[in-house]
């Protein structure tokens, strides 16, 4: 009897649990889901968390988190990978080191959403792990996508407000390239404007990514689902500008579509239809 069983493309997604589904790895699984992608994921923390707060974080021990992540690895061998939250120094080491004998030019891409702070200010990374994610995490990433508050804490900035227009962005995402060696895709969800812009900084050079501000308090998860619609369109095999142009174009009709779940925050529609 042929075997006519269909090869999928495999995304893993090494980050956070939100149990109400709208954020971390649950959304990270959605998105692989909806873009056709065998999604697998290695948990980092566990949140108390729902649209209106986080009242609880449980950073896993970085011995667990290897053990997911190499089972996984060995088995599944994944085309890209997403990291979203780490929570501590100790599993952001873990991870990196995990990763770093087994990434090549070839691949996996490794997309890392350096998750910092949670859509209702709970801290997700502790301090101490921003350094080990400069350090050991990044100088292994193919793209890295920090928003605006982000960026300004890996800067140094002590006033996040600094960058507010399009031009201050730029240059803190070319400066951030600069200093990682690793393109950069700065989303600027947080700058003035009627337009969302992200800059790609790369090569010393600044690419727009523009779509039409959408109006909508349901915006949970929205950074956790754009860094995994790239890394499922990277699994796919799209270039980075390609997957980074239609990831874009999808999560920018995902929160316009949110179904407006929950008492708070609601989540983007994560079955919103691709292009």
């Amino acid at each position: 009897m042929t075997d006519v069983r269909r090869a999928l493309p495999i995304a893993l997604t090494i980050a956070g649990s939100d149990p109400s589904g709208g954020a971390g790895l649950q959304a990270d699984l959605k998105t692989f889901h909806q873009h056709r992608i065998y999604g697998a994921s290695v948990v980092t923390l566990v949140t108390v968390q729902s649209t209106v707060r986080v009242s609880r974080v449980e950073v896993l021990s970085p011995e667990l988190v290897r053990e997911q992540l190499i089972a996984v690895l060995d088995d599944l061998g994944p085309l890209a990978i997403k990291t979203g939250a780490l929570g501590s120094a100790e599993v952001v080491r873990e991870v990196a080191a995990t990763l770093e004998p087994r990434l090549t030019r070839e691949g996996p891409a490794l997309v890392v959403d350096p998750v910092m702070i949670s859509k209702h200010g709970h801290a997700l990374l502790a301090p101490s792990a921003v350094d080990a994610c400069i350090e050991h995490l990044f100088p292994l990433a193919s793209l890295i996508t920090p928003n605006v508050p982000e960026a300004a804490h890996l800067l140094g900035l002590s006033d996040p407000t600094s960058i507010t227009h399009e031009h201050e962005a730029a240059e803190a995402a070319l400066t951030l390239a600069r200093r990682t060696g690793v393109p950069v895709l700065l989303k600027g969800g947080h700058l003035a404007g009627d337009k969302s812009v992200d800059l790609l900084a790369v090569g010393g050079e600044i690419e727009r990514f523009e779509a039409p501000r959408v109006d909508s308090p349901h915006t949970h998860g929205t950074g956790c689902t754009y860094a995994a619609a790239i890394t499922a369109r990277l699994a796919r095999g799209e270039a980075l500008r390609d997957a980074i142009r239609h990831a874009k174009g999808w999560v920018t009709r995902a929160i316009a579509s949110a179904p407006a779940i929950g008492k708070g925050i609601g989540p983007v529609d994560h079955l919103v239809a691709l292009d």
